[in-house]
């Protein structure tokens, strides 16, 4: 039972050494990959959308021309 357990032991170590050095080869090539856009708020209706798409004034952000437009709207509480 001793012998049984102990190659049990042996196995699960070498798939997990294996799985261990595999895996970096995986990461290295993540990183490579180019960062997510930015995301930015709309002042007038606070939704979030990639800064690429946004539409700027002033410092703040909007979703669309009409937003835009119509200024950044109060904050109600």
């Amino acid at each position: 039972m001793v012998r049984l357990l102990f190659w049990i032991a042996v196995i699960a170590a070498a798939v997990w050494f294996w799985r261990k050095f595999k895996n970096p080869a995986v990461k290295q090539q993540r990183s490579g990959e180019p960062d997510a856009t930015p995301m930015v708020r709309c002042a007038h209706c606070g939704v979030h959308l990639p800064q690429d798409r946004a539409l700027s004034s002033r410092q703040e952000w909007y979703c669309t021309q009409a937003h835009l437009e119509q200024g950044p709207k109060a904050i109600q509480r």
